[in-house]
């Protein structure tokens, strides 16, 4: 079931560069883009020393706003029930 409204939810991927299951996470989220409205914002943890030291080797995470939603792999069960509660 394909969820829609007005405004898209805006998903945060914490990832690093040369990390595959960033990759395949990103890559999971492209595809669900199709049947879902929302935006994704990828920012890399090293980036920044705060974000570093905050997520370390807990990537990749997707979060929304202050909710961890994913870690390492995405969930789409997971995923689904998460918009499907905030829409």
């Amino acid at each position: 079931m394909a969820i829609h409204r007005a405004d898209p939810v805006r998903l945060t991927v914490y990832s690093r560069n040369y990390c595959h299951l960033c990759d395949e996470m990103i890559a999971g989220l492209r595809l669900l883009q199709a049947g879902f409205h929302f935006e994704l914002d990828i920012i890399d943890v090293d980036s920044r020393p705060e974000l570093e030291q905050r997520y370390g080797d807990k990537v990749p995470l997707l979060a929304h706003d202050a909710t961890e939603i994913c870690h390492y792999r995405l969930e789409p069960a997971v995923f689904s029930e998460y918009l499907a509660k905030i829409c």
